[in-house]
């Protein structure tokens, strides 16, 4: 079942009403039962992997808070790690490393080929498999404790908002939400349901819009060239962002109508002045957990020149994993490569840099050098989203190479300035960005809030006319369900 789909404005308000309609004590049930059908509305059998998940890491959770004795936690720490990281193994990357092994194979000529199953990808299941892990490394770390209801922790694994994209939540802030109290807050609920049309417009309106010349180029790379595809991988790069932040919001929205808070997974990435910084900004609840799961989790040394040297070796590990988790296939790979190296890089250069923009005077113009610093960062990601969004090794060799025909760019921009959606991209692009500038400056809901009844309801019609008018309605899944 789709946010964007007509399925969900249906289920949604129908769990909603029965949600605060029923007595708190078995609310609990009503949003596991309504998780695990909104799950399955995918593929039903897929719900046992979600079952199997999470009573593994009940079990696991229950025996560590038996017993104080760390070697005997780090043993159900292990099970845990080792049953669910086997389980998206064998669905997301099993496939992957059999034909990479056969393609080396096939290289030296030795022919035994390694089986290919084909089996179709859980939705979500790295978003999930993510989630109850951080649950068990917590409660071994001492960091949260040990849940006893069952019921509230398959909840916790599954709670249906964000089940399939994230936020990927921590279980301290999740987990004990499900044991408060909640009531019909008309402030929250208004507030939510703001949320979530914000949602609908960056997901409907500009993500899939800017789909269609971003898919068109990306699925026939030899048929564009030049400004062509500069302007893809730059549209790629904002549809990933505005629909997986669509996605965040109209989640966090429906959270919050009934009374949960998700952690807010993106803040203005594109103002980021170093690839580093984008990350910061980026997909946070993600990143956030390869740095407190993975990262810090590195043997590093107390002399600060093996630190220094193995910190950067582990960033880029880190890194490459983080491409990999975004999928099985070695454009991923080097997606998550070109993003280790470039921040490594900055580290290292980062003083030379200063004495750099010292030196040239550059340091007396901070406006110059802050949204220069802007636009570099925001060209190497339009140069990495053609990893990103390549379906292969051989489409991203071709668009790099078609990317510098230049010869025909007078021709190719009349043409452009002719597609509609190109401009309409465009158009919507700079409305974003405007509209994004303005609330971090103004918070322009608390302004839209001290305003009359009849301007407030203008601007939700007119948002909601945008939608309805503008939207392109073929129910487009989001881009993260794929991960």
């Amino acid at each position: 079942m789709l946010f964007n789909s007509y399925q969900y404005l249906l289920f949604f308000p129908l769990v909603v009403m029965l949600y605060y309609a029923l007595p708190y004590r078995w609310r609990w049930g009503l949003l596991l039962a309504a998780s695990y059908y909104f799950y399955m509305c995918w593929k039903v059998e897929y719900i046992f992997l979600i079952i199997a998940s999470t009573l593994v890491d009940y079990y696991a959770g229950i025996m560590m808070g038996k017993t104080t004795n760390k070697s005997k936690r780090k043993k159900y720490l292990i099970f845990s790690i080792i049953v669910n990281l086997g389980i998206l193994f064998s669905f997301k990357y099993l496939n992957f490393v059999s034909s990479s092994v056969n393609e080396v194979f096939n290289y030296f000529n030795i022919f035994q080929d390694i089986p290919i199953f084909n089996v179709l990808l859980p939705v979500g299941i790295s978003f999930y498999t993510f989630q109850t892990l951080s649950y068990t490394i917590d409660v071994y770390r001492g960091r949260t404790k040990t849940e006893y209801h069952l019921g509230k922790f398959a909840l916790y694994v599954s709670f249906f908002p964000q089940l399939v994209a994230g936020p990927i939540e921590r279980s301290y802030r999740l987990l004990p939400q499900f044991n408060e109290r909640k009531y019909l807050d008309y402030n929250r609920v208004a507030s939510g349901l703001k949320l979530m049309l914000w949602g609908f417009i960056k997901k409907i309106v500009i993500a899939d819009r800017l789909g269609i010349y971003a898919g068109n180029v990306f699925s026939n790379p030899a048929a564009y060239e030049g400004i062509q595809i500069h302007i893809a991988s730059a549209f790629l790069l904002i549809q990933i962002y505005a629909d997986f932040s669509g996605y965040t919001d109209i989640a966090r929205g429906s959270a919050r109508i009934m009374g949960y808070s998700l952690m807010e997974n993106f803040n203005r990435p594109f103002i980021a002045k170093s690839i580093s910084e984008f990350w910061s900004r980026w997909h946070i609840s993600m990143t956030t957990w390869f740095r407190d799961y993975l990262f810090y989790s590195f043997p590093f040394k107390k002399d600060r020149k093996v630190i220094r040297w193995k910190w950067y070796f582990y960033l880029i590990i880190t890194f490459v994993l983080i491409g990999l988790w975004h999928g099985a296939a070695w454009t991923f790979f080097i997606f998550g490569l070109i993003q280790g190296i470039i921040i490594t890089f900055g580290q290292i250069t980062k003083k030379y840099r200063s004495q750099f923009h010292h030196f040239t005077g550059l340091t007396k113009s901070p406006w110059l050098l802050n949204n220069s610093a802007i636009v570099i960062t925001f060209v190497i990601n339009c140069f990495s989203a053609i990893f990103f969004g390549a379906r292969s090794f051989g489409d991203v060799s071709l668009m790099l190479q078609n990317s510098w025909k230049l010869e025909h760019t007078g021709k190719t921009f009349l043409l452009l300035i002719k597609n509609h959606n190109v401009v309409f991209g465009i158009i919507l692009i700079i409305f974003l960005f405007i509209i994004e500038y303005l609330h971090a400056k103004y918070n322009l809901l608390n302004m839209l809030n001290k305003q009359n009844i009849i301007f407030r309801w203008a601007v939700y019609l007119i948002a909601v006319m945008m939608v309805l008018i503008l939207g392109v309605y073929t129910q487009e899944a989001f881009i993260y369900f794929q991960f």
